[in-house]
């Protein structure tokens, strides 16, 4: 960093990814600044400023070897390496400038006096984590998948038994299937789909209760889709279409005897599909043998279903807010609560790289023929069907809170939204 990079970085004061410090500070209040920024998105610790921005310079001898040695090899944990520099600000002082990549071993916490505390940065401000923070940087760094979280009063009763039966015979492989409550739970909590209590009897986790489920939202809130249709290019007072749309992931099946299968009754996904089809499709000019027009659809049915389908089986339980999907004039946008875990950005996705947040609900969707067996229906599907039908490319938005995904009609009006 050159020194007029450094004033810079201090004329416009601190900010969630900038830290101002002297350089007399406890290692303690060193290593929380350090592990706040690690759990946020990284930034740069400034050694040498005091929070007003005026310059105070290093004033520790060995200031190197103390931050490297003391504060990041004893106090923050799991490992860091941080990039040190050390600037000229003006002909008396000097600041160290320490930067902090963006983690992806979260969360990381400061290990003081046999406690380990986990902070966040909040605007200016490093803070000690709540829990349901805490609870996201554990999903975030894979050290927590939320699908197996229990699910508060629910119960067997909660779940669909024939839809389990149909799951458990046709792609698990049981000959013998569970014949009384007792035998179910045992059999379910073995398979992560419920988990037992000590203070009472076992209850469903949210990756039995969101597949099987009769009606998850009901104990869950954040389950099911927000299905909106607008009839401009924005969200209006008064949307063409607007539900919430509950129910079991999955359909229900019937196997005959000569291993046909027959839907009786429709999954969420399907429920859904059905409830966009007239706003994603448009009358054709071709008139079929009963005498009715044809309907094309102006987005690729793969890609669409593919997009609802990754929202479904990748976003973060431990957000309260429901999947949105908005059909708009010239575009459907995908919302999926929750930022990309693990160190993911858009760019490895696109690129085929794979790191589910929910593993066994993907495992029960790819059962159902839902999921790409490869896990790069982004790559394989989305991508290319989409180009293929209209010579457009989905855009992928990803934020701390929600990751975005645009799909365009092929349109010119379409083209100058984003």
């Amino acid at each position: 960093m050159i020194r007029s990079e450094l004033l810079e970085l201090i004329a416009n004061g601190e900010n969630s990814g900038v830290e101002f410090k002297r350089d007399d500070l406890r290692p303690e209040q060193m290593a929380k600044e350090v592990v706040a920024l690690a759990n946020f998105q990284g930034g740069r610790i400034l050694l040498g400023v005091d929070d007003d921005g005026t310059l105070t310079g290093i004033q520790r001898v060995d200031l190197e070897r103390w931050v490297m040695d003391t504060v990041f090899a004893r106090y923050v944990h799991p490992m860091i390496i941080p990039f040190y520099e050390e600037v000229q600000a003006d002909e008396q002082n000097r600041v160290a400038v320490i930067t902090v990549s963006r983690g992806v071993s979260k969360p990381y916490v400061v290990r003081s006096r046999d406690r380990e505390d986990i902070y966040i940065r909040v605007g200016s401000t490093s803070r000690l984590a709540t829990r349901e923070q805490q609870a996201r940087l554990y999903a975030l760094g894979g050290m927590l998948h939320a699908e197996l979280l229990p699910v508060s009063g629910s119960g067997l009763q909660d779940l669909s038994l024939d839809r389990l039966k149909d799951y458990l015979s046709t792609f698990v492989g049981d000959k013998i299937l569970p014949t009384n409550d007792e035998e179910w739970r045992k059999r379910l909590c073995g398979l992560g789909f419920m988990v037992e209590r000590i203070d009472g009897p076992a209850v469903c986790t949210i990756a039995g209760l969101v597949p099987f489920g009769h009606a998850p939202r009901r104990l869950l809130r954040q389950a099911g889709v927000r299905w909106l249709a607008f009839e401009g290019e924005d969200k209006a007072y008064k949307a063409l279409d607007d539900r919430m749309i509950d129910g079991a992931l999955v359909a229900l099946w019937k196997t005959d005897e000569k291993g046909n299968r027959e839907r009786l009754e429709s999954g969420l996904i399907d429920k859904l599909a059905d409830a966009m089809q007239l706003f994603v499709t448009e009358e054709s000019n071709n008139v079929d043998i009963s005498m009715r027009r044809e309907r094309r659809w102006l987005y690729p049915v793969e890609a669409l279903r593919e997009a609802i389908v990754n929202a479904l089986v990748h976003r973060d339980w431990t957000r309260y807010e429901e999947i949105e999907v908005v059909r708009y004039a010239h575009r459907v946008e995908v919302l999926s609560p929750g930022a990309l875990q693990n160190s993911m950005t858009v760019e490895k996705m696109i690129a085929g790289q794979r790191s589910p947040r929910n593993p066994l609900i993907v495992e029960v969707l790819r059962d159902y023929g839902y999921v790409d067996a490869r896990g790069m229906g982004v790559r394989n599907k989305i991508i290319p069907l989409l180009l293929q039908h209209n010579g457009t490319e989905p855009e992928f938005i990803a934020t701390e809170d929600h990751l975005r995904l645009v799909l365009r009609d092929g349109s010119s009006q379409s083209e100058t939204f984003g």
